[in-house]
């Protein structure tokens, strides 16, 4: 046989490819194989870990929007109490300034009507002090004569009754 004729290079070329196909099996196959398990590894690690990480958004936006929900739920409470609030103080303070405007207006009627009073007493003190100076006038004009004065006292007598 000769080791150059084409023949011979097929027996050499699959001597060769077995040479290397064990080479590859004993040396590299099993370091390939273990760098390709340890990718696939990696990669289903790692999709197991975004899966949990979206899990986990997806708890925690709906944790968020429960939150929110009872945050609006809160201050719609808080904001209701808080209008029924104003209005009580508003209601009460209008109550306070009715009952305050009455008690001003009782109070300036009671001043009206006792300053009328003192009024009327200052005038009728002022009238009869005005009559008594005008009957003094006339009573001083009508008795400044002496005839005049004894015919007075005769028509005072004549009028006056002895029992």
């Amino acid at each position: 046989m000769n080791l150059a004729h084409p023949e011979s290079l097929l027996f050499w070329n699959t001597l060769i490819f077995l040479i290397l196909l064990f080479l590859l099996a004993k040396y590299a196959w099993k370091p390939i194989m273990n760098a390709v398990k340890q990718r696939e590894d990696s990669i289903n690690k790692a999709l197991e870990a975004a899966e949990e990480a979206q899990k986990q958004m997806a708890n925690l936006k709906a944790d968020n929007e429960r939150l929110l929900a009872e945050a609006r739920a809160e201050r719609d409470v808080i904001l209701k109490e808080a209008r029924d609030v104003k209005d009580k103080i508003v209601t009460e303070a209008k109550e306070e300034a009715q009952r305050e405007g009455e008690k001003l207006i009782k109070q300036a009627q009671q001043a009206i009507d006792s300053e009328k009073k003192v009024a009327l007493a200052q005038l009728k003190d002022q009238v009869a002090a005005l009559s008594v100076e005008m009957a003094q006038k006339v009573m001083m004009s009508e008795l400044s004569d002496e005839k005049k004065q004894t015919a007075l006292i005769n028509d005072y007598l004549k009028g006056v009754t002895l029992n």
